[in-house]
């Protein structure tokens, strides 16, 4: 029997779901609520509805949720989870604390088919996409943890978010509900290594949400052999997708580029990447990448971060360095993960 994932549907969704089940509109908004503004785990908890109604109710469908496979903290203050789905896979979110409150890294797939040759996360390939309620649950989850409000969502973590595309955009209309966690668009942060047609799509969406390009290097030689992406849409057309998108939508861009050492970290890089983004609002996001098992790059030094991210505003751009957190307990996206799947294996 396949059962309905309440969790997943939006608030028009599950009313309608409801309703087809014979009962009134208002139980679904009631259930609504029970789900993403008070966050139950468990039919039980739903003291307002008819005891017969959620028997009924827990015959046919089920309240996504996931448990704490494991946690580490980090003396900055970091929390990373390990979280395991019902069916037994794994993925990973990280709670940061920074002066404006809390923010969550959260995954969009277990596992990722991109194939970025920097990154953990693609390791051993795609597993299956997330639901929009699985992806919900890993932020009601950290957040009963911490014990603290999350303000802010970063969609940065295992999975390309634009490859799940409905599910990720359900979650976000349910995530800024204002009859759920209420977090607005402006303080949701979408990452995408650059599926053009998808971008294309969620520029029509209206959302308020901040695109977060993954570029890592400006030209195709260079981009193709760190990412594979760049083969299917290479820098011209993802370029001119990302300025297409800011035209339509009038937000600026975050471009993020990881700083590997001896690879794209040089002043002609600097130079390059200042052309290729000239005359637009954007932000360039330099991010000295976390050590990862089996990757042939390393990170480049601070003083060779710095000197490209003052070469970059020299030549008129917005640059700045990513504050490293987390870095004592392996925070780079995947590697908890993995290092999971191969105690497991032993």
């Amino acid at each position: 029997m396949e059962y309905v994932q309440l969790t997943s549907l939006t608030e028009p969704q599950l009313v309608a779901y409801i309703q087809s089940l014979g009962q009134p509109a208002f139980r679904g908004r009631q259930i609504y609520k029970w789900l993403h503004e008070k966050q139950v785990t468990d039919f039980s908890q739903m003291t307002d509805q008819p005891k017969a109604f959620l028997e009924k109710l827990s015959e046919a469908a089920v309240i996504e949720t996931l448990t704490i496979a494991r946690k580490q903290v980090s003396k900055d203050g970091t929390v990373k989870y390990l979280f395991r789905l019902p069916d037994g896979n794994c993925i990973e979110s990280v709670v940061m604390r920074y002066s404006y409150g809390n923010t969550i890294c959260v995954s969009t797939e277990v596992g990722c088919a991109m194939g970025c040759r920097f990154c953990a996360s693609t390791q051993g390939g795609l597993v299956r996409r997330l639901t929009a309620g699985e992806i919900c649950a890993e932020v009601y989850a950290a957040q009963k943890d911490v014990g603290e409000r999350i303000s802010n969502i970063v969609l940065m973590g295992i999975g390309e978010p634009l490859d799940n595309y409905n599910n990720v955009l359900d979650f976000l209309r349910i995530i800024s509900s204002d009859h759920g966690i209420n977090i607005g668009m402006r303080n949701i942060s979408l990452s995408t290594c650059g599926l053009v047609p998808k971008i294309a799509e969620l520029a029509q969406e209206g959302l308020g949400l901040t695109l977060s390009v993954s570029l890592h290097a400006p030209n195709n030689a260079l981009r193709s052999s760190m990412m594979p992406v760049n083969d299917a849409y290479p820098v011209e057309e993802l370029i001119a997708a990302c300025r297409a998108y800011q035209q339509k939508t009038g937000r600026r861009i975050s471009f993020e580029y990881a700083m590997v050492k001896g690879v794209n970290d040089t002043p002609a890089c600097a130079e390059e990447l200042a052309h290729l983004l000239r005359g637009m609002s954007a932000h360039i996001n330099l991010i000295p990448i976390n050590p990862v098992d089996g990757s042939q790059y390393s990170a480049s030094d601070a003083k060779n971060v710095n000197d490209f991210k003052e070469r970059l505003i020299a030549l008129g751009m917005n640059a700045t360095v990513r504050r490293r957190l987390g870095t004592d307990i392996s925070a780079a996206c995947g590697q908890l993960r993995q290092e999971a799947k191969g105690e497991s294996d032993q």
